[in-house]
Parts: structure tokens; C-alpha cells; sequence
């Protein structure tokens, strides 16, 4: 029977390991609070409002031209507003990677919730203001809030927790996009806030975690990886690593640290066109492109945005729709728990595959079902219950393990332009999938979903044959993984890394990698010693 001290650190790889400490714990809440759950938010507040949104931007238009705006320009209108977050997505993915050097992580996550407040300032007021241009560049803004979120937060909570729960930390990211969308959907409830004159409140809200976020982040410490690589200051990253590690000798996280940075000492930040050009991360880089189109394109996001008119055309009825859509959150954040409770169990590996296959098999029962709905009466339960599975399979693993990946698979001096393109290409699929659904809906009818379902399975095939397992590997270890395929020779990765694994790593006494580093000064040599 295990002690508490058993309990309280344990072994993992022959390493004695602490488990999740307190500051590790709130560092991952409240910055998921203020980022990855106000995305999950805005991907289903849109949905309860429609009506009424489409009643403001038609009385706007009247008032304003004097005549009413036809039904065609309408649902245009709708659909930009809906989607024009994603090119702010796009705006934020780009400033994200010189952000997050000048400003550092938790920086980068403090100045974003400006994005936040303004943006719910300009949705709620839009109706007052009687300008629905309000409502689009609000949802533009909190757009880029998105796009800066999702690439400063996996990144800060992958740089700060220990390597043993980095999968599950990382994971906090999706769970919190969950859960964003289960309070949007409840609070778009009739009985709460889902009515016509409540409606510039749901967007107006989006300034609380924002501002929660803002009272408790700069009680923490900044990424230690980003204080010893970027800032060269080892006194802080000690402490940073003494607070989310919860104990006093952080010798071996520094030793680890400062070793990759010795290895990388003549390496400059790569930036996007050279990662795109580096032989060494090709076939990582085409992994985040493909997961991360994956991630957007495998159909999910089309359900968020039209739940309603989905749950309609398969026959539900009107009073009902609301809460069988409340049950589509609940059943995502309690798949992303479960998902977060296994995946350094199962790997990320396996999570993506059955994940990507079990989407592909729920969108084919739900083709069926919508085609047969006026035939058999009880075919519109099957439908909810394939949507369910669909939302259940998605967070299962590509919810959020696209994220971790991204962070896994690139060492410090690549990982900011990984997240750029993998931010990029996630909001060009996100703003895809956004215009155009409503089209191939209206073209393809009850067979739209069989689109998403050979992209699951395409996913799910590439996943398999490319992507080797990450969980429990130090990220030299990660790079070693694709030299195969890289067609790299194993000398030449020992040169690209001198740090090839976690014994030579470990093998490095720290007073030789702080004395090799003619940067730092004497007190911060001091520090460590």
C-alpha cells in the first residue's frame, strides 16, 4: 500500500517526480480560463441568438437604407458573422510567434485579454449602437484573441510542467474548449440568457475570464524554458521551476534545459520559411498541417455552428432542440476529461487514430439516419445519438492532442513558427468550414457528412503510417523518432543534438553546462550552485 510520501513523489522513468503541484494547477485553470474556454465559448454562443441577431442586422439594415435586406444577404451577413472570427484567428496566429518572444508566455496571455475585453465591449454594446458592423468586428476581434490563445497557451503549459503529465496538462487546453462550450450553450438556455433582449449580454460576457485571467496570471512565474533560452536569466527560471515543481532541487530540470540549450547555443529562432526548408522537422512540419486541417475539417466545428438547423432537419422539435444541444457540451467536456485521464496511458498516438475512425463511423450512421428520418420515426434518435458519438470520438483525441503535438515535436529554437503554422493552416480550415458548410448542406443534403468522414479517415490513415508515439520522450528523443523518415543519418542528428537522449543528457554535470554558457553572469552561476 502506497504511503504518502509514495504518493507524493514517485518514480517515472528512473526520475523521482513530483506530482501536480498547486501552482501547476492554477496556472493551467486560470489560463485556460482566459483563453482556450473563451474559443469553445464563441464557437456555440453564435448558435442560441440566431434569430434574434438576424431580426438586429435586419432592422439595422432597414433603418439605415430604408429598405429591408432580402433573404439571400441575410444568411450571407449571418454567415460572416459567424466566420469572420476565423480570419482574426488567422491575424492572431501570425502575431503570436513575435509575442510570445518579446513578451514571453504568460505575457503573451496577460496582453491578449485586451483582444477579449474590447471585443465584448463592442458585441454587447452593438445593439444599443444599432450597428451589426459592431457585432462583426467584435467577433473579428475576439478572433485573434482565439488565435493568439491557442498556440501562447499549449505552449506555456507544455514549457511548465513536468514530462510525465505533459500530455495530461496539455490536454487542459481542449477540456476547457469543452467546457467554453457547454456554458455558451447553457446560457443561451430561453430560461437564461437565450432571449431577444438578453442576446448582447452572451457576447458581452466574454470580458469576465478575461479579467479573472488578469487578476491571478502575474502571481505566477514565467515559462522557466523561456527565462534560461530567451532571457538568460537562471535565477528565475530556478525559482519557476521551484513553484511548478513543488520542490527545492530543480538541479535535473536545469541540467535538462540548459544541456538542450548548449546543444542549440549557435541556433537562432528558425523562423517560418526556414522551418518550412528544414530537412531535419519535414515531415513534423507536414504532420501539423495535416492533423491541425484535420482537426478543423473532420466536420466538428460544422456542427457547433449549425446545431440547431441540423437537430431541425432531422426532426426535432423546436422546444426541444436547446437541450438536446446542452447535452452535445456535456458530452464533449466529460469525453475531453476522460480523454485527459488516459492519454499517458494510451498515447497520443492510438487517441488520434480511434478518435479520427470512430468520427468516420458516427458520420456514416448519421448520413443514414438523416436519409431514412422521413421513412422510420424513430430515425431522428439515431441522429442525436450519431451526433453525440461524433462530438464524443472528436474529444476522445482530436481535440486536443493536435496541440500537444505541436509543442512536442519541436525543440525551443522551432516550436514558435510550429504553432504559427499550425495556427495558420487550423483557421483557414476553421473560416472553410464556416462559409462554405451552409452550401454543401444545401447541395449535398443528407449525404454532406460523408465529406467529413473521408477526411476523418484519411487522418486516422496518415496518423498511423507517419506519426510515432511522443508520451514519456524528451524532445531530442521526439526528433530522434523521425529521423527515419526525415531520412536523416543517426550521426547526423547526434550533431544537430548533442543532448541526443535523456542519459547523455543526464550526464552533463550542470557546473560544466554553466560554465560553457559565457553569458551568464557570475550571480546567476551562483545561484545554481
Amino acid at each position: 500500500m502506497e504511503t504518502s510520501d509514495d504518493i507524493e513523489t514517485r518514480t517515472v522513468d528512473n526520475k523521482e517526480a513530483k506530482g501536480l503541484t498547486c501552482p501547476l494547477v492554477i496556472a493551467s485553470f486560470v489560463g485556460a480560463l482566459g483563453s482556450s474556454f473563451l474559443y469553445g465559448y464563441n464557437l456555440s454562443v453564435v448558435n442560441a441568438p440566431t434569430v434574434y441577431v438576424k431580426a438586429f442586422c435586419n432592422e439595422s439594415w432597414t433603418r439605415r437604407f430604408g429598405t429591408t435586406i432580402d433573404t439571400k444577404s441575410l444568411t450571407l451577413l449571418w454567415s460572416i458573422i459567424v466566420s469572420i472570427s476565423a480570419f482574426g484567428g488567422l491575424i492572431g496566429a501570425f502575431v503570436v510567434t513575435p509575442s510570445v518572444k518579446h513578451l514571453g508566455r504568460k505575457g503573451t496571455l496577460l496582453a491578449n485579454n485586451g483582444f477579449a475585453i474590447v471585443a465584448a465591449l463592442m458585441m454587447s454594446l452593438s445593439k444599443v449602437a444599432g450597428s451589426f458592423e459592431m457585432l462583426i468586428v467584435g467577433r473579428f476581434i475576439i478572433g485573434v484573441n482565439a488565435g493568439i490563445a491557442l498556440s501562447a497557451l499549449p505552449m506555456y503549459l507544455g514549457e511548465i510542467s513536468q514530462k510525465h503529465v505533459r500530455g495530461a496538462l496539455g490536454l487542459v487546453t481542449s477540456i476547457f474548449i469543452c467546457v467554453g462550450v457547454f456554458v455558451g450553450q447553457t446560457l443561451g438556455l430561453p430560461e437564461i440568457l437565450g432571449k431577444e433582449s438578453d442576446w448582447p449580454l452572451l457576447f458581452g460576457l466574454n470580458a469576465v475570464p478575461a479579467v479573472i485571467q488578469l487578476a491571478v496570471l502575474p502571481f505566477l512565474p514565467e515559462s522557466p524554458r523561456y527565462l534560461l533560452f530567451e532571457k538568460n536569466d537562471v535565477s528565475k527560471a530556478k525559482k519557476a521551476f521551484q513553484v511548478f515543481h513543488g520542490k527545492e532541487d530543480v538541479t535535473e530540470e536545469l541540467e535538462e534545459v540548459l544541456a538542450e540549450r548548449k546543444a542549440q547555443k549557435h541556433i537562432r529562432l528558425v523562423s517560418v520559411l526556414e522551418l518550412l526548408q528544414k530537412r531535419s522537422a519535414r515531415w513534423q512540419v507536414i504532420t501539423v498541417i495535416v492533423v491541425m486541417a484535420c482537426y478543423q475539417l473532420c466536420g466538428l466545428n460544422a456542427i457547433w455552428f449549425y446545431t440547431n438547423s441540423i437537430f431541425s432537419g432531422a426532426g426535432i422539435s423546436m422546444d426541444h432542440i436547446p437541450y438536446i444541444t446542452l447535452s452535445t457540451g456535456a458530452i464533449e467536456t466529460i469525453s475531453a476529461v476522460v480523454s485527459g485521464l488516459t492519454i499517458e496511458r494510451l498515447g497520443r498516438r492510438s487517441l488520434l487514430i480511434s478518435g479520427f475512425g470512430f468520427m468516420a463511423l458516427f458520420f456514416g450512421v448519421l448520413t443514414i439516419s438523416l436519409h431514412l428520418q422521413s421513412k422510420v420515426f424513430w430515425m431522428p434518435y439515431v441522429s442525436v445519438i450519431s451526433i453525440l458519438g461524433v462530438i464524443a470520438s472528436f474529444c476522445i483525441g482530436p481535440g486536443g492532442v493536435p496541440f500537444i503535438l505541436t509543442g512536442e515535436m519541436f525543440d525551443q529554437s522551432c516550436r514558435s513558427s510550429a504553432f504559427m503554422i499550425g495556427g495558420t493552416v487550423l483557421w483557414l480550415s476553421n473560416f472553410s468550414v464556416g462559409l462554405i458548410f451552409p452550401l454543401i448542406q444545401s447541395n449535398l443534403g443528407s449525404f454532406c457528412f460523408l465529406l467529413f468522414a473521408a477526411i476523418c479517415i484519411l487522418g486516422s490513415i496518415y496518423v498511423f503510417i507517419v506519426l510515432p508515439e511522443t508520451k514519456n520522450k524528451t524532445f531530442p528523443e521526439i526528433y530522434q523518432s523521425f529521423a527515419k523518415i526525415n531520412k536523416i543519418p543517426a550521426h547526423e542528428m547526434e550533431e544537430t543534438f548533442e543532448a541526443n537522449n535523456e542519459q547523455h543528457i543526464r550526464m552533463v554535470p550542470l557546473e560544466n553546462v554553466v560554465k560553457s554558457n559565457a553569458n551568464m553572469d557570475s550571480d546567476n552561476i551562483e545561484s545554481i550552485s
